[in-house]
């Protein structure tokens, strides 16, 4: 699922390592942190790391786990980022996700190069440390061996119990496997990460008509059969016993979870060749949080997938950097900034254990720009599972009281809601031509109006190319 530009390569400049000082230790608390996809900063300033980690800090997160492949540029702004990091004080943390679909693993010169990438900010006063060690994620490295007779040998021999790294790095990866086979990498994983358990992977086409006789791919009927998967934890349920089951006695192993905003990708055969969804409907974001929420006890870290991945756009962050080529089709124009608004109520309820009081009213509320079943001259063509998606705009409240809200897409789509104090969730169904609108009311004053104009975004029941992003709106955007 990654991606990464060909671009020229910049002079490699190695971070020299550097000395211990007094750092936080996250082994005893809860945090909240983004992937963030370090092969689309080529055009990176230290200004663009700076601005990002700041907007990041006022938005709930505690840091970026740095997703790197093999690129010198990727070197070059980890160190970058590193030290944007460090100016913005001691409390933002960074930590590897290392892309192993990408960083070649089969050699035992492929495990010395991994080793020392890690080891040259192993000790960066800015580097996640949990337990006393270095955090160190993965994407992927279920099938690495670096020259070993398996991936479990491998990663051990060559990685974790490597006398480089041993005792000095706490590993999380997220290997794509069967969680019920976690305990071949026993005394390696310190933890899981599960990153496909941002979203209902397992909800396709034939799994919804399994779920429903009389499954419809826009009808109410197949939604509410599917809307017991939205933003459930049976797949962290999962991870999270199967950790316990070769845990050392009197211990937990480290398990962090993914939460996700949105899902699709519309790269080309000539290209990347993804075109596919993941269900996203009815609310995943904030249903996602509000499930971990409940089961926080059990989950260490929360991740969000993603900062900046535009390619699968699920970025919660600013359109900026070097977009995937091909991605800046379905991501230019569709904004998704609004989401941190979101991000920060939940993450501080996720790492508090109790729920922020509210001391503005917010709207948020979000559409794809077409019709489900649009047609459009597209070669790439639709994506698989794109007939469970809704035309409909959702909708998330953070009211301060009791009120009303009204959501709008056009004349005759126009609904009406009382709001709880708190958290509320709503939807409106959209047609061709309609618009986002909704406005919170509270003794008989208007107190939140949000009007998207039609020049920004406007339902479009005739695309010249299939589009199943989003674009999402906020109000007030401050």
């Amino acid at each position: 699922m990654r991606y990464y530009t060909l671009l020229p390569c910049l002079a490699l400049a190695r971070a020299a390592t550097i000395p211990l000082r007094a750092r936080q230790d996250a082994g005893n608390q809860k945090m909240v942190v983004a992937h963030f996809m370090v092969g689309n900063t080529f055009p990176y300033t230290p200004q663009d790391w700076a601005d990002d980690i700041k907007l990041a800090s006022n938005s709930g997160l505690d840091g970026f786990a740095l997703n790197v492949g093999p690129d010198d540029f990727q070197r070059t702004q980890t160190k970058a980022a590193f030290q944007a990091a460090q100016d913005s004080g001691p409390t933002f943390k960074l930590f590897f996700s290392l892309d192993m679909s990408v960083l070649p693993c089969q050699t035992a010169d492929d495990g010395a190069s991994l080793r020392q990438r890690v080891l040259d900010f192993a000790t960066h006063p800015n580097h996640l440390q949990f337990n006393g060690k270095a955090f160190v994620s993965t994407f992927a490295g279920e099938s690495c061996t670096f020259g070993q007779g398996s991936p479990a040998a491998g990663w051990a021999a060559q990685f974790a119990a490597h006398p480089d790294l041993k005792g000095k790095i706490h590993f999380v990866p997220s290997f794509f496997i069967d969680p019920a086979t976690f305990n071949k990498f026993a005394g390696t994983m310190d933890g899981a990460f599960g990153f496909n358990s941002g979203w209902p992977i397992q909800v396709t086409n034939d799994f919804a008509k399994g779920v429903t006789s009389n499954f419809a791919p826009t009808g109410d009927d197949g939604a509410n059969a599917l809307n017991k998967f939205i933003g459930a934890t049976d797949t962290d349920t999962q991870q999270i016993q199967s950790l316990a089951s070769f845990a050392p006695a009197g211990q937990r192993l480290t398990y962090m979870a993914a939460v996700s905003p949105w899902f699709f990708t519309h790269f080309g055969a000539n290209s990347f060749n993804k075109n596919f969804i993941f269900l996203a409907d009815q609310h995943l974001f904030a249903r996602r949080w509000q499930n971990l929420i409940k089961l926080r006890d059990q989950v260490d870290l929360v991740e969000i997938v993603t900062w900046n991945d535009y390619g699968e756009s699920h970025y919660i962050g600013p359109i900026k950097g070097a977009l995937p080529p091909g991605s800046e089709v379905w991501t230019n124009g569709f904004p998704h900034e609004a989401i941190l608004g979101l991000t920060k109520h939940f993450a501080t309820q996720f790492k508090s254990g109790q729920e922020p009081a509210i001391d503005q009213d917010q709207i948020f509320m979000w559409s794809r720009p077409h019709p489900t079943n649009a047609q459009a001259p597209d070669p790439v063509g639709p994506p698989t599972t794109f007939q469970l998606t809704q035309d409909v705009a959702w909708a998330v409240v953070l009211a301060t009281a009791p009120g009303s809200v009204t959501l709008s897409t056009d004349q005759a789509n126009t609904k009406q809601f009382d709001v709880k104090a708190g958290v509320n969730l709503l939807s409106v169904p959209i047609v061709p031509g309609g618009t986002l609108n909704a406005q919170l009311n509270r003794g008989g004053q208007t107190v939140v109006n949000l009007a998207t104009p039609g020049k920004d975004f406007t339902f479009d029941g005739a695309p010249k190319t299939f589009n199943y992003n989003i674009y999402v709106a906020k109000a007030p955007f401050s």
